[in-house]
């Protein structure tokens, strides 16, 4: 009893980690309850360790398990659902590298935990057969459309054709999941559903695939496609500034608005409802999963135009409609072509929102595809009779440590072929850094060559001003020189003449004497004028001083014209540096890359 009852306060302690770190993550302030639900469903598969597991790695479990023998209704326990998930992540630690190995206790025991507040509610203790399927292959990881066929496959008769008693299952047991999070009021069963998605009578696997993973899909599971698409959004970088945060940068969803020129937000703005300017939240605004350069999506324009691209593309490759269940074969695991593997890994690494089809995915290849597995499986399934037919018992050892070695090679197989996604990520983005606009392809943007040249023509411009200047000022300083000495040989005449008068004043140097106005002797009596000569080419202050009837200070007059002049010098030179940062700026950055000079440019 002591026992039992450390074990139940244990297991709720780690119900209650689970869901004290999601509030910790605050998804609560995310105004719309789709993406709230989706940001706390991945944050459960992130934190579970479930986003490592893929479909077919989880139909493997099942079989193994002997969960595809069992009835949909069949109840299992919680020590073997604990059982079954416990092989689950010792099979993930196998495939994964040493260094990325994950605790496979606590994984047990948060997602045990999760699972039974979730379809156990009432506390009986077990779990149907059905609910624990549709819930592990729903918050696994991998493609959508390889987790809906395998949901079609659990719910459709031997005709392949869906069974709506088997969909209103499915929905009620998927849709606890919403539930679980506190999402029920957006996300809960109706008994509505099945017709909303389907209102024809017969669905077929295309079908069923077309409808769930439609632009939108049905309202119901509307968060679905979208956990998916936030797990390939995770790790993608936009170089945009957004309108609000003004953020120079950001990561995941970006969002713009279509009627709002040039307005863009980040996710975390967008899904918090902010907005600033003439920008409203009911304007109408675009998710965008990845970012292109103009460059790009001009190349991509120009051969959607010439009918490179397909303008419609499927959301998913057309499959046979007969009836096909190569999940359930008993010897087979579903293949996946490296080929495949690969593009799905670049794919989600670089953002693309697209599926790309390839030539694997054709229908004529996959119908040969499940025709050679179908064949296989047989084959495997005579010599497996045959062999406990013919071999003695001291053969199964034998088999059995020649299965595990082939289990072995596969992880080591697996283990290589990431390094290989890897290697080839890497080799990629190298490839992407080589190709960056150079020198050479700027010039083929005439705009950012017009106002290049524009720039060059300023600069040389203000530097033959500056010259101009220069020998101006210098002229100029000649001639102030000549006044200087014409004032000291007319102070010095003044003082003869006046022969000691006490209204004289005496002088303290040529070039720091501040001369007294020069008065006139009478009425009729003509002041001194200087020579013709000497004023030629002088105007300004200096020019003024010498043409006014009341004579000035000459020397402060003086001084303020060649402080004018210099202020005039300095002004220029600091223009003519300010426009020759701004060109060898802009060659900077045509050598880096075309996109950001242009906008250096205007922004100068």
């Amino acid at each position: 009893m002591i026992e039992e009852g450390s074990k139940r306060g244990k297991a709720m302690v780690e119900k209650r980690q689970l869901f004290m770190e999601m509030r910790a993550q605050n998804f609560d302030v995310i105004r719309l309850s789709t993406y709230r639900t989706a940001c706390k469903l991945r944050f459960v598969q992130k934190r579970c360790n479930l986003h490592l597991v893929d479909v077919w790695n989880m139909i493997e479990a099942f079989r193994d398990n002997g969960l595809n023998t069992l009835d949909h209704n069949a109840e299992i326990n919680v020590s073997r659902l604990e059982t079954i998930l416990s092989s689950i992540y010792y099979q993930l630690n196998k495939r994964l590298p040493t260094t990325h190995q994950i605790n496979v206790e606590q994984s047990i025991g948060l997602l045990l935990n999760f699972m039974v507040a979730t379809y156990d509610s009432e506390s009986h203790g077990k779990l149907t057969v059905f609910s624990m399927k549709a819930m592990l292959s729903t918050m696994c990881g991998g493609k959508i459309v390889d987790k809906l066929r395998y949901i079609f496959s659990q719910i459709s008769d031997s005709s392949g054709v869906m069974m709506f008693a088997k969909f209103d299952q499915f929905l009620r047991e998927v849709l606890k999941l919403p539930t679980a999070v506190f999402e029920g009021p957006s996300f809960g069963y109706t008994e509505h559903s099945v017709r909303t998605c389907f209102p024809q009578q017969k669905i077929m696997l295309n079908t069923f695939l077309d409808v769930l993973m439609a632009d939108p899909p049905p309202q119901c599971l509307v968060w679905l496609p979208l956990m998916h698409r936030l797990a390939n959004v995770e790790n993608v970088f936009h170089p945009v500034e957004c309108s609000y945060c003004r953020s120079e940068s950001m990561m995941g969803f970006r969002y713009r608005c279509q009627q709002c020129h040039g307005y863009q937000l980040c996710q975390s703005c967008f899904w918090r409802g902010h907005a600033n300017g003439p920008h409203s939240n009911q304007h109408q605004m675009k998710e965008h999963s990845s970012w292109k350069s103009p460059a790009k999506k001009l190349s991509h324009a120009i051969s959607k135009s010439l009918g490179c691209v397909p303008i419609g593309e499927p959301p998913h490759p057309v499959f046979p409609e007969q009836a096909e269940r190569p999940q359930e074969l008993t010897h087979t695991v579903q293949p996946k072509p490296v080929a495949n593997n690969m593009n799905d890994t670049m794919l989600m690494s670089s953002g693309t929102p697209t599926p790309t089809k390839s030539v694997l995915e054709s229908p004529s290849r996959l119908d040969e595809e499940h025709r050679l597995i179908a064949r296989y499986a047989a084959r495997l399934a005579a010599e497996a009779g045959n062999s406990t037919q013919q071999c003695p018992p001291t053969d199964l050892g034998f088999n059995f440590d020649a299965n595990k070695q082939q289990r072995q090679l596969i992880a080591e197989l697996e283990n290589k072929n990431r390094e290989i996604l890897q290697e080839i990520q890497r080799l990629r983005l190298e490839h992407e850094q080589a190709s960056q606009p150079t020198p050479e392809k700027a010039q083929q943007n005439p705009t950012l060559l017009t106002e290049l040249r524009l720039l060059r023509h300023r600069k040389d411009e203000l530097e033959r001003r500056m010259s101009a200047l220069q020998e101006s000022r210098r002229e100029l300083m000649v001639q102030l020189e000549g006044l200087m000495r014409l004032l000291k040989d007319e102070e010095q005449k003044q003082a003869s003449q006046s022969g000691g008068s006490p209204h004289s004043s005496p002088s303290h140097g040529a070039g720091c004497s501040m001369p007294m106005p020069i008065r006139s002797t009478s009425a009729g009596s003509t002041p001194t004028h200087t020579p013709q000569d000497c004023l030629a080419g002088v105007g300004g202050d200096v020019l003024e001083a010498f043409a006014q009837g009341v004579p000035r200070n000459l020397r402060n007059d003086l001084l303020v014209a060649a402080d004018s002049i210099t202020n005039t010098m300095s002004s220029l030179v600091k223009e003519l540096h300010s426009v020759d940062d701004v060109v060898v700026e802009e060659e900077t950055n045509m050598r880096n890359g075309g996109d950001r000079g242009t906008l250096r440019v205007q922004k100068h």
